[in-house]
Order: structure tokens, then C-alpha cells, then sequence
């Protein structure tokens, strides 16, 4: 890589780990800049995914406080995204790279589209669990008795699929799956919920890559991405929290819009 291509990709990582601690889908920021830079779609999207494990890392424990309310949740959830992880880097790597070249633009509109319609979603999950909150008479923050039911563990499970094969925007499927499904525990809980799970199938996505595809990792990206999201996901998204949620959306939604023009012109 040329000087200019590592501080381009020094500056995505900065700004993914910042975003990913305040809203997800970091990855649409660092995964396009890979792309735009010449790297081939598959390497792009296995390199990006092994260096925002600093970054999920930080992140997640940036939530440790929230984490330790959820803890019966979070051990109920971490075996469907384990599962999932597998299952979906496994596709990543067994399916010719040409099947991921023609999936992987579809898959970004699916995560732009995420991306763009959080708000709207958002509010239905608040209008859910305060009618929740009035039919049983609780606060819509109280945790205890809170069950994960088999439905949140199989689409956890599926999100994790996603995540292993794609990585962009499954926080944001996972953020909409526990608001919808797990009520009763708080927005900031279930972020803290969504940076483990997302940590956990990206770190059993990248066992996999050490395993059968080490000769695919670009580990001079790997190391600038897991420096750079690091270190903003540590101080970074103190920023990301202060800023409009608009200005995160936007900037992720441009950057998705620069992968997805890159891989079809690939292609064409």
C-alpha cells in the first residue's frame, strides 16, 4: 500500500469505530474504502471484517456497565452468534469469489436501506415497548424477567450468517431483532448487547479466515483498520454520540453508495 492508500484507510477505521459504537454499520465506511482502493471484493470484505475486531472490542467494552445488567440475556445469545459467524464465513470462503461479486452489491443496497430507514424503525421500537410497558404495569427499562425466546435466538442466528458473510450493517439488523424482540431492557442495553454479539461473529468469522484462507488476508490493512477503529472506538465515539444522528447516516450511506458504484462498474 502507498502512503496515501494508508492514510485513507487509517481515516475510514477511525471513523467505522466511532460509528460503530454509536449506531453500527462502520463497516460501510471501511469495507467501500478497501474496494475504492483496489482491493478485490472477497479480501476487502475478510480484511475489513479481522481489523474491526479492535474496534467491535473497544466498543463493546465501552458498554461493560450495561452488559453486566444483561448478562442471562447475553449468554443466551452468544451461542446463535457463534453459530451464525461459522456458518457464514464458511459460505464466504467455500462459494467461488464471482458469487460474492454479483451478492455483495445487493447486500450493500440491503445495508444502505437499513442504514436509512434506522429512524423510522427506531420509533417503532419505542412505541412497542412503551405499549409493552403499559399493558404489564413495568417500567420499559426493567431487565429483570426477560426471556430470549427460540424466534430472537434463530434470527440472531440468522444475523450472524449475514454478518459472517458480509459484515456491514448487522448491528443494525441486530439493534432492530433485540428492540423488537427483547423488550423491556433499554435502547442503551441492547446496544451493548448488539457491539458483543456483532464482536463475537466477526471473531469466529476471523478464526475461520486464519484457519482456510490466510493467504486472502491482507494483513497490512488488517493492522491500519484494527489501529485506527481501536482508537475510535475508544475516543472517537464519545464524538459520534455528540453528532447528529443524520450527519452518522449520511456519511455511511455515502460511503455505501461509493462500494456499490465501485463493484458494479467491476463487474461491468
Amino acid at each position: 500500500m502507498s502512503a496515501l492508500d494508508i492514510v485513507l484507510i487509517a481515516l475510514a477505521g477511525l471513523w467505522a469505530g466511532a460509528i460503530n459504537v454509536a449506531v453500527g454499520s462502520g463497516s460501510l465506511v471501511t469495507f467501500p474504502t478497501l474496494v475504492a482502493l483496489g482491493f478485490p471484493p472477497v479480501t476487502a470484505s475478510i480484511s475489513n471484517a479481522m481489523g474491526l475486531i479492535a474496534g467491535n472490542f473497544s466498543g463493546a467494552l465501552s458498554y461493560r456497565r450495561e452488559l453486566r445488567e444483561v448478562r442471562p440475556q447475553l449468554l443466551r445469545l452468544i451461542p446463535a452468534s457463534l453459530a451464525g459467524g461459522l456458518v457464514g464465513s464458511s459460505l464466504l470462503l467455500h462459494l467461488p469469489p464471482s458469487v460474492f461479486n454479483y451478492v455483495a452489491p445487493v447486500l450493500t443496497v440491503l445495508a444502505v436501506l437499513c442504514v436509512l430507514f434506522q429512524p423510522r424503525l427506531a420509533r417503532a421500537i419505542a412505541a412497542r415497548r412503551e405499549a409493552a410497558a403499559s399493558a404489564s404495569g413495568s417500567p420499559p427499562d426493567a431487565v429483570e424477567g426477560t426471556r430470549i425466546t427460540p424466534v430472537t435466538a434463530v434470527l440472531v442466528f440468522l444475523a450472524g450468517i449475514y454478518g459472517g458473510y458480509f459484515v456491514a450493517a448487522q448491528g443494525v439488523l441486530l439493534l432492530a431483532i433485540l428492540g423488537i424482540l427483547v423488550s423491556g431492557i433499554g435502547f442503551q442495553r441492547s446496544n451493548g448487547l448488539r457491539n458483543v454479539l456483532v464482536l463475537v461473529v466477526n471473531m469466529t468469522a476471523a478464526a475461520s479466515y486464519l484457519l482456510f484462507a490466510f493467504e486472502r488476508i491482507r494483513w497490512d490493512a488488517v493492522l491500519v483498520i484494527a489501529v485506527s477503529s481501536f482508537v475510535g472506538g475508544t475516543f472517537g465515539g464519545r464524538v459520534a454520540r455528540r453528532l447528529s444522528a443524520s450527519v452518522l447516516r449520511g456519511t455511511i450511506v455515502v460511503f455505501g453508495c461509493i462500494a456499490l458504484v465501485t463493484m458494479i462498474g467491476k463487474l461491468l
